[in-house]
């Protein structure tokens, strides 16, 4: 099988190998796989084919054929640059012919220079070339090292590579080792080659650098191939002779060349002492094996020449081959001791321990490399010298040179005057004269310095320990000894017996006492000597007091890592630390020592630092200071004095650096911080003045103590930043003073704050050291030792610029102008804020890239232009970069970040985030190449052709790869890519490349990411956490794609039809036909899913589940001390941390518990009851903290669960409700997905795991899916066989079986009535409710009548025997309502105690909907159940009261009152429902709860006289129709009245009927006025409410007015001037009501032909019940209108031409609906917009679609022409009964003959009217007409 591709096999590799977990068992097999797969590139090592003559005619042909690629056309661009790789890399055309293909499908190659094309190939094979190293570098690794892996596996992996071994796979390691470096194609290219590469962001790169790295990846390989398999003779003699060639260069080489060396050495070292400590007796030893290999290795390694460095490294060569043939000479009877010994006299002479040492283990290219190798260095240097210094051999030449180091004379000079020579350092006077056991000690000193844990369990170090410190008769020798014993006391059990070692059994000499005499000694000889008055004291002896320094660094050492227990017994007294402190005499270097060891005591215990505390102030140097800015006038010798005449001269500071060390640490343990520094004022003047403030002028003989006093100093200010606040008192308390202040007044932190807002001392400071630079750091970090101080000088800098930034904008305002905000300063010099900025790219510390993420986020959001300052400072390109390869470096890091607020991939996104709104061009634009020189929203992002962090997120975002360690950064890449795309400049360009094929990026990860299974919370929380916001942030993105997306696009269009595909597993089009289907990509992640599965259920059973409950239960002794009420007081105290609360907000914007501010309260609990405890209290309280922090920790991770399982939830909803609002017409079968969704939501609210804040949300859902089923059902046709429509389609709408319905009504009944529940939630369930009932109304409810419907239906059945009736469409409604009212009649009892307890006792708007609610029980109760429940609660009396209360109020209309007039329309809806529902007995049981007497005292129109009308108008502005919100109720309190005038003529009883007359009559007369405006309002032009109200006044009045006597109202008056003015209105023409809208005008029509009905039903009463007569003609001369038969007549007259007129209008709508299917579809869109009715069409719904809807809006039409028959009939029948009356008088009859002309004609006519036009029996009718027809005769005659 072929090799996978480099990239690949690394990846699988990594994701096995470097994991946080261990590898699941498909990783174990992919990984086997991958190694065997491999094993020819390995054995094959970076070996590629050459040129050929053949490959290359075939490129210069310009047409290329690859392996599994169709044919290449190639230009000439190409053919050069195939060709120059060929002679410049040493590679097959062909290969660079890949090499180009490759090259452009990862960058785009389009519109580039050949140079950067070549560039841009060579990189991707270097790239290439490195992730083969790296892989074969990371399996060595994991085999040769313990790195807690499975060991069967690495058995296994082992099993693997020996083979490659066996076939040279070391020797090709050697070769490349050694060849590489040539000045040739094969290695770093010749003198004429291109010297530049580009790698993978784009930036220009040394190709011999590259190849440098590879060698050095490489030595690394050999070194651990070898402890894998031991080397051959062969082998090991190469190894050695690199190991020379490369010696020879090392004193000019760089970082990385000293670092390939030591790969090869240690490759030496390993072999030799692995070898000889190799336990398998199956095989010899390396010498033994080879006799001859033995003499010849031997006499090479024994060989010397005159280049010194070359010796040292061979030196270390032949000290672990001497130690080889020491351990093999007992298995080897071919060698004697004298090789032995030649060799170790070698080794001593040359001194070789000292070469190791100082040129190999302290340098910093040692220290710099790989911590894995550096690892197996170190501990082969630990197993060289166990097994040098406990072989007896080389125990004999120890003892040998032990001697000889002891007779040695001291190296330290007589006793020196301190006055004298000061530019000498002391340390450095006292230098070894290199003696070898001085090197030995300090060499096995500086082993267990760097991996300190080898000295546990380690034997044979401490009995070399044991010997070495015996008879000690140099200082040279004590020195390096207590040296080695100060490092081995570097862990606690170390500590315990370096300190048992010390204590004066083991030694004679070397002790404690021996320390803390020798310092009393010298305490009380100085004193003896200040008393005699000396004028000059003795001067301290230099081996003394080096002697004391390293005792004294001993001492630190043992205190600072010894059990926290057992050290407090150790040094009871430790004031001798302090006494030589003041002295003058004293070396610096010893007050520095003292000082260290000091502050080891200060965490000791608190009684100990305050001790520390008052033996400061006896004992040590004072800081003598003044006010800030001035000096003290007379010399003493203080701090100041020793710093800058003792120390300066020396040109070493060690007593200024350990002083500012100790204050530092004494202050930081500091609790007490209410004075905010004020007591440290001189400490911080000392420090900003003496020391920081000349620190860059002094002379430092060692660079390593320059970059130590800058970090006290810098320490020193951190923590003035970081420990004290200021408020306003402060900041105008140093404003407000005139005169400088005294020291004790002045605050630290205000005093550092003016520095840097003024640009002064400490800021230039800490400017010029940011100002090194990157690549000057990265210098001096990689090539000094000194270079990790300067390392943490710029991170200590940067911290500072963050914190003073923080502060400083509170400050700037009083300040001005003399002190300026911070980026104000730095605005001043552009390389400031480059400088700042450009430490991103600094990756050997995160903490420093963390603190420039930090300080770019700070000035983006102030400095206005900063895309354009950093432009115009040509540092753009250099940023984008940088960010990309930070952003990239931590999406490729393998290291799981347990504080996510370091995470530099998260500071990065959190920026990109964070400036998406800011103003163009921001940050964002910037970092993610948008045209940020143009117009952003035009940008063409081009992320392949150009590396950005667009292209690092949308690469790691294509695969989503280890979510164990990068959940958080894909969770915010999708949040960014969300807010890119919600962003109007960024939308555009943003939602181009990711609906583009390349990307198709809609399409992915639903099927993967959205619905795998999440993680166990006790497994990994965090990461649950994270996915659940992933996949919200993907969903929302998805349904924001769905939302913006023009579907006219095709692009789009696909990318919506993807989405839905994925999601819904469904979509109208042929997606699968569509190219983006059958792509490649597309195809990623949904191979193995089902087809049509609807992933959105998948998506919502993921998020349902319960969080754990977050209450705490306090433990029992908090109970009983009772401080649960100060705990709850801090719990309820939402302030964040800093401003005195515990809280603080996450990333995420959630609101957690500070654990560390939550503690501090606790502690300050416990400090105030802890004197009220015994001992074992005490340990309780101390649990039950504990128990609290803990507790507080998990309701943080449970909060953010619960926040995160929401917002889960919420992007569920978006796509969702967008998908079902917006795109449900690319779908199909829409009624069974809607219903598969509202039962799937209504369905997870009922579930006990459903929170209140998650039924909400899923209750909206419902709410969308339910109004678009009623759209389905009402407004899309049923059935797709033919475009053509019938009537059928009407009646068999798309509604869901019974069976589906009764579920979900089951399902809401149950979610309404779940225990967790708010009014919230619940108004929601009711809209939800009311919507259900709206759906379940037959569409024969509507506006179409059952005759219509009939009548279509018999004319299509007449052609289709269709045996769908009528009948039956009517029994399934009639069972789903029955079925509807049992099942809420199961639940009625809660259901209605909920619904009347919100009525009565919620909001406003609780209270409207719940009585929405009541109302639609009661329009389904058929038992009068409901109406029951509702009067034994009396919410129809509260609700007659509460209108009464709200009318009878006279107060003006405001925006408070608004949602309580909402209320009263839904209380008067109630009292309607039940009046119309119940009939008669409805309005009974209404009028026997007074309900005339109440609306009788209420104001109906009293609003409209007073108060604010503009005030009104403004509140109530855009609410179309409604100028005066109580006077729109006064139609529904006439709609009551009108009710209760149907019990006039019902009721059985004369005085029940006289008493609701007479109510009804002084109702009226109550509201006089009312009336009196309504029936004075003029008609033409009225809108359908004047219409209906003047219908509703007169229908009362036509019903009792005609038995009031009294006519002090002058309603007959105007009851008759409507007459007047109506019957004499031309009815017969087609738009008598003057409306332009088609549809207004036809129910305005239906009103106004009320209204003429309840005028002729006056009439009617009047002349049948009150026996009146009318006049004949009319009487133009009286005062009075009176009726007259002739406007009757003329009235009866316009009433045949309307029925003559609607009844043809009917015959042409219904027509029109027989032939809808042959109309175009342009005459359907007219008919379409003539019923305005175009908002329910869009251009892409079809001919089908668009007939349905012309078919209901014409179906509505003919009903309304229907309706407006039978009332015109019925009108006509009073007015012929009205004219019988008359007729049949005889003292009438004969004063009628003119009036019989007239009127014949019109009975003529009548009589003329057909039933099939009509649609009803006329036969009654007919006979009135006949009978009056007849009588009209008769009169005539006469």
């Amino acid at each position: 099988m072929a090799p996978p591709p480099p990239r690949e096999l690394l990846a699988v590799i990594e994701a096995a190998l470097l994991g946080p977990t261990p590898p699941s068992p498909a990783q174990r097999v992919e990984l086997l796989h991958a190694v065997r797969d491999a094993a020819p590139a390995f054995r094959t090592l970076l070996s590629y084919p050459g040129p050929k003559v053949s490959d290359r005619t075939q490129v210069e042909s310009k047409e290329v054929r690859l392996p599994d690629m169709p044919p290449i056309t190639l230009d000439d661009t190409d053919v050069q640059t195939a060709l120059k790789l060929s002679d410049e890399l040493n590679l097959n055309e062909i290969e660079c012919v890949r090499l180009l293909v490759d090259a452009n499908r990862e960058w785009v190659l389009y519109s580039r220079e050949p140079l950067e094309i070549y560039r841009l190939a060579a990189g991707l094979w270097y790239m290439e070339r490195r992730d083969l190293i790296t892989s074969l570098y990371i399996l060595l690794r994991s085999v040769a090292l313990d790195q807690g892996l499975d060991s069967d596996l690495m058995s296994e992996i082992e099993d693997q590579m020996q083979p490659l071994f066996n076939d040279g796979l070391r020797q090709r390691i050697i070769t490349l080792v050694k060849e590489l470096n040539r000045e040739d194609p094969a290695g770093i290219g010749g003198p004429s080659s291109e010297r530049y590469v580009l790698d993978f962001r784009g930036a220009l790169v040394e190709r011999s650098a590259i190849v440098s790295r590879e060698r050095l990846s490489l030595s690394h390989c050999l070194a651990l191939s070898a402890l894998i398999k031991q080397m051959s003779p062969k082998e090991v003699k190469d190894v050695f002779s690199i190991l020379k060639d490369c010696a020879a260069e090392a004193d000019q080489n760089t970082s990385v060349e000293l670092q390939i060396t030591y790969g090869v050495l240690f490759s030496l070292v390993a072999t030799f002492i692995s070898d000889a400590l190799s336990t398998s007796h199956e095989k010899g030893s390396l010498s033994s094996s080879d006799s001859s290999f033995r003499s010849e290795f031997h006499e090479l390694v024994m060989r010397t020449g005159n280049n010194m460095t070359v010796e040292g490294f061979v030196g270390v060569v032949r000290l672990a081959w001497s130690v080889h043939l020491m351990l093999t000479h007992d298995r080897s009877n071919s060698r004697g001791t004298s090789d032995i010994w030649s060799c170790l006299e070698i080794i001593c002479r040359q001194n070789s321990f000292e070469f190791l040492r100082e040129r190999v283990l302290r340098t910093a290219a040692y220290q710099n490399d790989d911590d894995d190798i550096v690892y197996m260095y170190t501990g082969y240097t630990h197993k060289l010298m166990m097994c040098f210094i406990s072989h007896p051999t080389s125990r004999d030449k120890i003892k040998e040179i032990k001697e000889k180091a002891m007779t040695a004379l001291s190296p330290y000079g007589p006793p020196r005057d301190h006055r004298e020579d000061p530019g000498r350092n002391g340390e450095q006077i006292g230098q070894a004269s290199n003696e070898p056991f001085v090197s030995l000690l300090e060499l096995i000193r500086e082993i267990y310095q760097k991996e300190p844990e080898l000295v546990n369990g380690n034997e044979e170090l401490w009995t070399f320990v044991i010997y070495a410190g015996e008879d000690h008769t140099n200082t040279q020798t004590l020195v390096a000894f207590l040296g080695l014993l100060s490092i081995l006391a570097s862990t606690e059990v170390g500590a315990a017996k370096v300190y048992e070692l010390l204590q004066g059994k083991i030694y004679r000499s070397v002790g404690w006492s021996t320390l803390f005499d020798c310092l009393s000694i010298y305490e009380d000889k100085f004193k003896k000597s200040i008393q005699s008055s000396a004028s000059i004291l003795p001067d301290f002896p230099e081996g003394d007091a080096q002697a004391l320094v390293a005792y004294l660094a001993v001492l630190q050492k043992v205190v600072e890592n010894g059990n926290p227990m057992e050290r407090r017994k150790w040094f009871p007294d430790i004031e001798p630390l302090f006494k030589l402190l003041s002295y003058e005499n004293v070396p610096p270097y010893l007050k520095g020592a003292l000082r260290n060891s000091i502050a080891a005591f200060i965490k000791v215990s608190p009684l100990l630092k305050d001790a520390i505390w008052s033996y400061l102030e006896q004992y040590d140097l004072p800081v003598v200071t003044a006010p800030l800015g001035h000096h003290t006038a007379t010399q003493v010798y203080d701090m100041r004095f020793e710093l800058n005449e003792v120390e300066a001269r020396r040109e070493s500071y060690p007593s200024t650096i350990s002083f500012l060390r100790l204050i530092n640490a004494l202050i930081a343990e500091e609790r007490n911080i209410n004075d905010k520094g004020r007591r440290f004022m001189g400490i911080f003047k000392f420090v900003y003045e003496d020391v920081f403030g000349p620190f860059p002028q002094r002379a430092y003989a060692d660079p390593q103590e320059k970059w130590e006093l800058a970090l006290a100093c810098l320490e020193h200010f951190r923590m003035v930043l970081s420990m004290y606040d200021i408020n306003e008192d402060d900041i105008y308390a140093s404003v407000s003073t005139s005169a400088p202040s005294s020291i004790e007044r002045q605050l630290p932190l205000l005093e550092l704050l003016k520095d840097f807002m003024s640009g002064k001392v400490a800021f230039r400071n800490i400017m010029n050291i940011i100002l090194v630079g990157v690549d000057s750091l990265i210098n001096e970090r990689t090539t000094q030792t000194y270079g990790i101080l300067l390392e943490k000088a710029v991170h200590l800098s940067l911290e500072i610029f963050i914190l003073v930034m923080e502060r400083d904008l509170a400050l700037a305002d009083v300040f001005r102008p003399l002190y300026q905000p911070l980026d104000v300063v730095l605005a001043q010099n552009h390389r400031q804020i480059v400088a700042l900025l450009e430490f991103v790219r600094y990756d050997y510390l995160p903490q420093i890239q963390q603190c420039s993420i930090k300080i770019m986020s700070i000035l983006s959001s102030r400095v206005v232009g900063l895309v354009q300052f950093l432009l115009k400072a040509d540092v753009g390109k250099t940023v984008i970069e940088d960010y990309a390869a930070c952003l990239e470096y931590r999406f490729d890091d393998f290291q799981v970040i347990e504080d996510t607020k370091g995470d530099v991939g998260v500071l990065i996104l959190q920026l990109l985030v964070d400036n998406i709104c800011r103003p163009a061009p921001n940050i964002t634009h910037l970092l993610l190449r948008f045209d940020v020189n143009g117009a952003i929203e035009r940008t063409v992002l081009k992320p392949k052709s150009h590396y950005s962090c667009l292209k690092v997120i949308l690469d790691n975002l294509e695969k989503v790869t280890k979510p164990d360690i990068n959940a958080l950064l894909h969770e915010f890449s999708f949040q960014l890519l969300y807010e890119l795309c919600l962003d109007p400049l960024t939308c555009g360009p943003v939602m181009d490349l990711l609906s583009s094929k390349k990307y198709q990026f809609f399409s992915k990860h639903v099927g993967t990411i959205g619905i795998s299974p999440l993680p166990k919370r006790n497994t990994n929380q965090s990461l649950r956490i994270s996915m659940l916001h992933e996949r919200a942030w993907l969903l929302k993105m998805l349904a924001l794609a769905l939302h913006l997306s023009d579907i006219s696009s095709s692009v789009y269009r696909e990318a919506c039809v993807a989405i839905l595909y994925h999601t819904f597993g469904q979509c109208a089009d042929n997606f699968q036909s569509s190219s983006m289907f059958h792509s490649r990509d597309a195809l990623t992640g949904i191979s193995n899913e089902p087809a049509n599965r609807n992933k959105v259920l998948d998506l919502l059973e993921v998020l349902q589940f319960r969080c754990p409950d977050t209450s705490m239960k306090y433990p029992q002794l908090l109970s009983n001390l009772g401080v649960e009420s100060k705990i709850e007081e801090i719990l309820r105290n939402s302030a964040a941390s800093e401003f005195g609360g515990v809280y603080y907000y996450s990333e995420r914007g959630d609101r957690l518990i500070d654990l560390d501010a939550f503690h501090e309260k606790l502690l300050q609990i416990s400090q105030e009851v802890n004197s009220q405890l015994s001992e074992s209290e005490k340990g309780e309280l101390k649990e039950s903290v504990h128990h609290l922090l803990k507790w507080a920790w998990r309701y943080n991770k449970n909060l953010e669960e619960q926040a995160a399982q929401l917002h889960m939830l919420t992007g569920w909803s978006q796509i969702v409700e967008v998908a079902v609002s917006r795109r449900m017409s690319l779908l199909e079968d829409r009624s069974q997905l809607l219903f598969e969704l509202l039962d799937a939501s209504l369905s997870a609210t009922t579930s006990p795991d459903c929170s209140v804040k998650m039924a909400y949300v899923l209750t909206n859902v419902s709410l969308t899916c339910m109004a678009k089923l009623r759209d389905e059902r009402f407004i899309c046709p049923a059935g797709a066989d033919s475009d053509a429509v019938t009537c059928l389609d009407i009646i068999s709408s798309k509604q869901l079986p019974n069976a589906a319905c009764n579920s979900l009504l089951f399902k809401l009944m149950m979610a309404i009535l779940r225990n967790e529940s708010s009014e919230t939630l619940r108004r929601r369930q009711y809209a939800l409710l009311l919507s259900y009932f709206q759906y379940c109304r037959s569409i024969l409810d509507s506006d179409v009548p059952p005759s219509v419907l009939r009548f279509l239906l018999l004319e299509e059945q007449e052609a289709d025997d269709d045996d769908f009736t009528l009948q039956k469409v009517l029994k399934e409604h009639n069972e789903l309502a029955d079925a509807n009212f049992s099942i809420i009649r199961k639940e009625a009892q809660a259901i209605v105690d909920l619904v009347t307890k919100d009525a009565v006792h919620g909001s406003e708007t609780g209270k409207a909907i719940s009585f929405y609610v009541l109302d639609a029980l009661i329009s389904i109760d058929h038992e009068k159940y409901y109406l029951n429940q509702l009067q034994s609660r009396g919410i129809l009396r509260s609700c007659l009261s509460d209108v009464t209360n709200y009318l009878s109020k006279d107060s003006p209309f405001t925006s408070e009152s608004s949602q309580r007039f909402c209320t009263v329309d839904a209380q008067f809806s109630l009292l309607l429902r039940v009046s119309h529902h119940y009939g008669k007995h409805g309005s009974q049981i209404l009028l026997s709860m007074g309900a005339l007497q109440n609306l009788s005292s209420c104001k109906l129109m009293g609003v409209q006289k007073k108060g604010n009308s503009r005030a009104i108008s403004n509140i109530i502005k855009g609410r179309a129709g409604e100028t005066d919100k109580k006077r729109s109720l006064v139609a529904p309190v006439l709609r009551i009245v009108t009710s209760f005038t149907s019990l006039v003529d019902s009721a059985d009883f004369l005085e029940v009927k006289n008493k609701i007359v007479r109510e009804i009559v002084d109702f009226a007369k109550q509201h006089q006025s009312v009336f009196n405006s309504i029936l004075r309002e003029s008609i033409p032009g009225a809108n359908l409410i004047t219409l209906e109200r003047l219908s509703l006044v007169v229908s009362i009045l036509s019903k009792v007015w005609a038995y009031e006597e009294n006519e002090e109202c002058s309603y007959i008056q105007d009851l008759f001037g409507l007459m007047q003015s109506l019957f004499s209105v031309d009815f017969g023409s087609l738009n008598f009501m003057q409306s332009p809208n088609m549809i207004e005008n036809q129910k305005s029509e239906l009103v106004a032909f009320g209204l003429c009905f309840s005028l002729i039903s006056y009439l009617y009463v009047l002349a049948t019940k009150k026996n009146m007569r009318f006049q004949v003609p009319y009487d133009h001369n009286s005062d009075q209108q009176q009726p007259t038969l002739q406007m009757v007549s003329d009235f009866l007259n316009s009433i045949t031409l309307a029925l003559e007129r609607v009844a043809e209008e009917k015959y042409m709508l219904l027509n029109k609906v027989r032939d809808l299917n042959e109309l175009s579809r342009k005459e359907v869109d007219e008919i379409i917009k003539l019923c305005m009715k175009q908002d329910c069409i869009s251009p892409n719904d079809n001919i089908r679609k668009r007939r349905y809807i012309a078919m209901i809006d014409l179906c509505c039409m003919a009903g309304n022409r229907d309706q407006l028959i039978t009332l015109l009939l019925q009108i006509a029948e009073c007015a012929i009964t009205i004219l019988l009356v008359h007729f049949q008088d005889e003292a009438c009859a004969k004063d009628l003959s003119p009036f019989s002309d007239e009127l014949l004609p019109v009975l003529e006519r009548l009589e003329h009217l057909k039933e099939d036009k009509v649609g009803r029996s006329l036969k009654v009718f007919h006979r009135s007409v006949t009978t009056l027809k007849e009588m009209t005769i008769r009169s005539m005659s006469l």
